[in-house]
């Protein structure tokens, strides 16, 4: 059994999901966004051993755990309380003891997970213990400070000759007045300095501008390696982060990268004990490729529409390999 964790709109699933199908192969699709008030989970311990079963509550009955030998943790939502538990501390409350009983059935479940369990992907994705990694196997990274201290500021920019940028610790997307939003590479300048106290309130990362020719999403899905360049540069609106997508300007192709590079792409993926990653790089004009950051769980589908770079083909064969062999 192959069992997928996600938002039940997932595009990536929607991609990978017929190629499963095809082969014949069981597969669970659910989202523990509908837990607990919907689904049920159980988890029994006897003097035979330990038991735990999940009903997903679509008609397909109960799912024995033991029986998965394949895990796809996607992008699943946080399990959500039922909507008549009004009260925000008992609905907190009440998270907090699905989110318990869920891990604790995945510790139970003898399955290869892609990218990984939660405890593993979390660690992967703090990213000074990635780059410190991602140096240690070899990658040219910049100059980088992570702090919340403001006086490190004045120096980091002078340092960089003026040439200074800020990032987000965690680049996730937010909530305004309803709307989502996202906060992307700022390129600073004097100006900032005179706002440099508010660094104490929340920590940055501090690197200088690299140059960029372009900028590579690399995808490693097990042993397989797969490079796509943004052509960021040719769009006013993408150039200091990719993020801003500019479709009309904004060329994606397949690249081919180093041999050496590639290894050591899969090498750092299985190095903070990941299936799956996706390296963000530079290529300079002068050649030389610079490793910005990994996320365990980044987004591949727009590598595959925009280049035919078969991805959802690794992820399938992945989960197909993993579900037939015993878990481990």
């Amino acid at each position: 059994m192959i069992l997928i964790l996600s938002d039940r709109q997932d595009d990536a699933v929607e991609m990978v999901l017929p190629k499963l199908l095809r082969r014949g192969l069981p597969v669970t699709w659910w989202d523990p966004g509908d837990f607990p008030a919907g689904g049920r989970l159980t988890a029994t311990f006897t003097g035979d051993g330990h038991r735990a079963v999940l009903d997903t509550g679509d008609g397909s009955g109960p799912l024995d755990l033991a029986e998965v030998r394949a895990v796809w943790r996607r992008r699943p939502n946080p399990p959500a309380p039922a909507a008549n538990v009004a009260e925000p501390s008992h609905r907190r409350h009440a998270v907090w003891q699905a989110e318990f009983l869920l891990d604790g059935a995945w510790e139970l479940t003898p399955a290869r997970w892609l990218p990984s369990r939660r405890d593993v992907e979390r660690r992967a994705h703090n990213k000074i213990i990635h780059m410190a990694r991602a140096a240690a196997l070899g990658f040219s990274v910049p100059e980088t400070v992570y702090t919340n201290d403001p006086f490190e500021l004045v120096p980091a920019y002078e340092r960089a000759g003026g040439a200074l940028i800020a990032k987000q610790i965690e680049s996730g997307e937010f909530t305004l007045d309803g709307a989502d939003h996202r906060t992307y590479t700022t390129v600073l300048t004097r100006r900032h300095l005179t706002s440099r106290h508010r660094l104490g309130h929340e920590p940055v990362i501090l690197q200088p501008y690299v140059p960029k020719a372009v900028e590579l999403r690399v995808i490693v899905v097990g042993e397989r390696v797969f490079a796509a360049e943004i052509d960021s540069q040719a769009s006013r609106t993408a150039r200091d982060d990719w993020r801003h997508y500019d479709d009309d300007r904004v060329r994606h192709a397949a690249h081919r990268l180093p041999g050496d590079l590639e290894r050591r792409c899969a090498d750092l993926v299985a190095a903070l004990g990941l299936t799956y990653g996706a390296i963000d790089l530079i290529l300079t004009p002068d050649g030389e490729y610079v490793f910005l950051e990994i996320n365990p769980n980044g987004a591949w589908g727009f590598v595959e529409h925009r280049t035919g770079l078969p991805v959802s083909d690794a992820i399938a064969d992945w989960l197909a390999e993993a579900e037939s062999k015993d878990g481990s």
